[in-house]
Parts: structure tokens; sequence; C-alpha cells
């Protein structure tokens, strides 16, 4: 595996156990039985700790449930690392829970005696490689998801941590960071009624997903390239459209968000 990481999940364990967890999680066969190189590699670290690194865009997001199904095989805390989107996004899992972390992933994977291959900085990170992830949200206006993510955050947001706007397709979720984080999933956990399509894509929308929530739920995913091996329900059409530039403009989203303008 040649590629820089776009994930990686810093654990405890077995290598070779974990290995096995990371196949099943992503649902990919032996080496012997589909002789392709894998897409993601187990680093043994000098200590108690352990990196799982991935290459794959399509599997960007994985790291955070392969992070919390193995936080409840632990005592010690397990972190995922998401260094697709801008700024990095660090989590650690204790039996099962999330917290976000405020820390640099460097720092963290040194101080865990696994430090990650191929350190760069964020801002060496390909164009085409950098996702950015908004959303919109359905059945909530714009002060009312402030004020839930506001109280998800537990203190006042700073300014341009989210760009919320009313459209008369929904709200609009943005961040000058390029990356909403949870605020989709938060919002549609909070309002049931609310349906939040949560859009995840590179500048030249060659990479391309759409997270349709429910009460916190995935209830549909339109992935492109597809997604042969994910276990989220798929759907092939967002708004009766089936291309990244269409599903954007059915949704009300600039496909120059995207592009950083």
């Amino acid at each position: 595996m040649s590629k820089w990481p776009l994930w990686a999940v810093l654990t405890p364990g077995d290598p070779a156990r974990l290995e096995g967890h990371v196949r099943d999680a992503l649902m990919l066969e032996t080496d012997e039985e589909d002789g392709k190189e894998p897409s993601f590699d187990v680093i043994s670290g000098s200590g108690l700790y352990h990196a799982i690194v991935g290459t794959n865009p399509n599997d960007v997001g994985a790291e955070l449930q392969i992070a919390e199904d193995l936080s409840l095989q632990f005592d010690e805390p397990v972190y995922s690392i998401n260094r697709a989107t801008d700024p990095w996004l660090i989590m650690s899992f204790r039996n099962g829970v999330g917290a976000v972390e405020d820390v640099g992933p460097e720092a963290l994977a040194k101080s865990l005696g696994c430090p990650l291959p191929e350190s760069k900085e964020h801002s060496d990170l390909p164009m085409e490689q950098r996702l950015r992830h908004v959303a919109l949200v359905e059945g909530v206006r714009a002060q009312e998801a402030y004020g839930i993510l506001e109280e998800e955050s537990g203190e006042p947001l700073e300014p341009g941590h989210y760009r919320l706007e009313d459209t008369p397709q929904g709200l609009l979720i943005a961040s000058d960071t390029g990356d909403i984080g949870f605020a989709d999933i938060n919002i549609s956990e909070r309002r049931p009624i609310a349906t939040a399509y949560g859009v995840i894509a590179s500048p030249s929308l060659d990479i391309f997903f759409v997270n349709i929530l429910r009460g916190g739920e995935c209830i549909g995913q339109y992935a492109q390239p597809p997604r042969e091996h994910s276990s989220l329900p798929r759907v092939t059409e967002i708004k009766g459209e089936r291309v990244p530039e269409r599903i954007l403009s059915a949704l009300g989203i600039p496909a120059k968000w995207f592009r950083n303008e």
C-alpha cells in the first residue's frame, strides 16, 4: 500500500486479529481469493497500540465504526482519524461511545508509539483527495438548528463554524472548514421528522456520497463510485436525479462549495 492514507484507527490488540476485523468490517475477500492489493494496512507499533491505515476514498467513514467496535473489546480508548477532511477529524471511543478530540493526528499517533506513515502537512494533500461535507435538511429552520448544534457542542459556536441558510429546498449547512462533522446526524436525531441529506464529495465530484438520514440513522446511501460491499441501504437516485451535478442542483447545494470557491 503506497498511497498516503486517508483514514486511520489507533488501537490495542493483536495485529493479525486486527487485520481480520478490518477485512470483516470492509467486507473484503482475502488476497488469495481476489488477487488485489488490500486498501488498508496494519502497522505494528512499539508498544500497546497499533495503526490501521486505509487509502480507499470509498472507505472513508468506516474508521468510525471500526473504532467503535474495537473500543468494546479493550479497556484503553481507541482512536479514529479522518485525514480526508479539513481539518482532520480525530475521535476517541470508550466502550462504544465517541468523543471529538482536539489533538493533532501526528502527535497523537507518536505519543501512542505508532506513528502514521508518510507524514506530511495537510496543505500538501492533493486537492482531489480533500473531501468536503455539507448537508440539506428538510423540516428544520436555521434558528432551531443553530440551537441544537450549540447544545450538542456544549458551548457557544465560533463564527464560521457553521453556515446555516434557509432556502426553498430546506436548510443548507456548510462550514468554513469544509466539514460539518456530525451536524446533519445530530439534527436528524434530535428532530426525527426531519430528513437530512449529507453530501460528501471531492472538488471534481468524482467521489460523491449522499447519506439520507432520518432519526439519526442512515436510511439510504447514494455512492459514486458505487460501494460494492457497503452495509448501508443503497439508492441509485436522489430527488429523481442520478448524476452528482444534477443531484446537487436538486438539493439546492452550489457545486462551487466543493471547489472551495
